[in-house]
Parts: structure tokens; C-alpha cells; sequence
């Protein structure tokens, strides 16, 4: 379920804190609307030395961030936000990814087969780009899309408050801007917004951001 919200950084915000707040407001507008539901809120960036990466506007933006990637490691950050019964409970989760050295040729040819088209970061660590993954340090399905270990954790806090129970926990649809999930029995339906995306404005630190929009 979207949750229509200005997701453009504000002046001063890092990274962490940024992903947090937009996870909290996703999720309390949806849960505004559906108050008998557990909610939850994503929003995910890629970052690399202080600079947000966001979705290429055309293969040559798409071409230029790999470059930028290649032989160097980078930060994924996904702040999440689960809202129950008016209890909150919000975390991030960092993932540092690192890339083996990228050729002109294996940057023409990942470039070639669309792939990362409309993804933030310009790549899919579950597609053809995994080749190019030298390290993970963190969560794997938090580079996927969200941090499965992260809801898991959160759901039972809010379990040991009697307001759900993190059983038969689905993972949102892998493939694009929005996810879906559910609890087991007894504790009704998960709605869940997240967007892997870049930020569609420069951070205060003058980085240009190129483009917008999630894995």
C-alpha cells in the first residue's frame, strides 16, 4: 500500500535519520487511515561516502554510479517502522556491500541488459550484478528490499506487548517499489509501504543526488 509523503531530505539530515523519519511517516499514514492494522513503513538508500546514489535518469547516469561503485564498498541503510495499537517501535539497518573492480566491458555489457533501470544504487544484488559483489556485511535481504531480521525483531517487541504476533511473517515482493505482508493468525493484516529510492534533492553537503526512486 503507497503512502503519499514528500520523501525529499531536509536541510541537514544525514542518511539514518532520514530513512527513519520517512519510515515512521509512511507507516502513520497509512495507519491514520487503517488504525485496526499493524503497519509497516520502509524506506531504503544507498550511500557512499556521505552521498546519497539515486536511480540514474538514462544509461549514462546508470554507467557513471557503477564507475562509482567499482573496487569500493558502499552503505545500504533501510529505517523501518512498525505501528500497532499506538505503540511504535523503529530501527535501521545497515548493510556495507563491497564491489570488485568493474571494466569498461563489464559496466557496458550490465548497462546492456536493463537491469538497472529504476533501481536505486544502479544495481540488483538478487540479479546479474551479483557477480560483481566481492562482500556483504550485514543483511543480504536488507540490499534485496527489507530487512527481514529487523521486522522480525521489531514485530516480537511489539509481540511482548500482547499487540501481535510475528508468526507466518511474508517478505514484500522483491521486484519493485512496494511490498506486501501479513501476520499469522490473531493478529489481523500487515500493510506494508517501503520504497528502496534515492533522495530527489542535493544533501547539505552539496552532493548533486542523481535521480530518484527504490529497488
Amino acid at each position: 500500500m503507497p503512502a503519499d509523503i514528500d520523501e525529499r531530505i531536509r536541510d541537514g539530515e544525514a542518511p539514518e535519520p532520514h530513512v527513519r523519519r520517512l519510515a515512521l511517516e509512511k507507516a502513520a499514514r497509512v495507519a491514520g487511515t487503517h488504525p485496526e492494522l499493524v503497519v509497516l513503513g520502509a524506506d531504503t538508500v544507498v550511500v557512499i561516502e556521505g552521498r546519497v546514489l539515486g536511480k540514474p535518469a538514462d544509461d549514462e547516469e546508470t554507467a557513471a554510479v557503477l564507475r562509482r561503485l567499482s573496487g569500493r564498498t558502499h552503505e545500504v541503510l533501510t529505517g523501518v517502522a512498525l505501528l500497532a495499537s499506538h505503540e511504535e517501535q523503529s530501527d535501521i539497518a545497515s548493510t556495507r556491500v563491497t564491489f570488485r573492480e568493474l571494466t569498461a566491458g563489464d559496466i557496458a555489457w550490465y548497462v546492456g541488459t536493463g537491469e538497472p533501470r529504476g533501481k536505486a544504487g544502479a544495481y540488483a544484488i538478487q540479479g546479474l550484478a551479483s557477480r560483481f559483489v566481492t562482500r556483504i556485511d550485514g543483511s543480504y535481504t536488507n540490499v534485496v528490499g527489507l530487512p527481514i531480521a529487523l521486522v522480525d525483531r521489531l514485530l516480537r517487541a511489539i509481540q511482548g506487548r500482547g499487540l501481535a504476533q510475528p508468526t507466518d511473517l511474508v517478505a514484500p515482493g522483491q521486484s519493485g517499489e512496494t511490498g506486501g505482508g501479513r501476520l499469522g493468525p490473531g493478529a489481523g493484516h500487515v500493510e506494508t509501504t517501503s520504497a528502496r529510492r534515492s533522495v530527489p534533492a542535493a544533501t547539505s553537503t552539496g552532493h548533486d543526488v542523481p535521480g530518484r526512486c527504490r529497488r
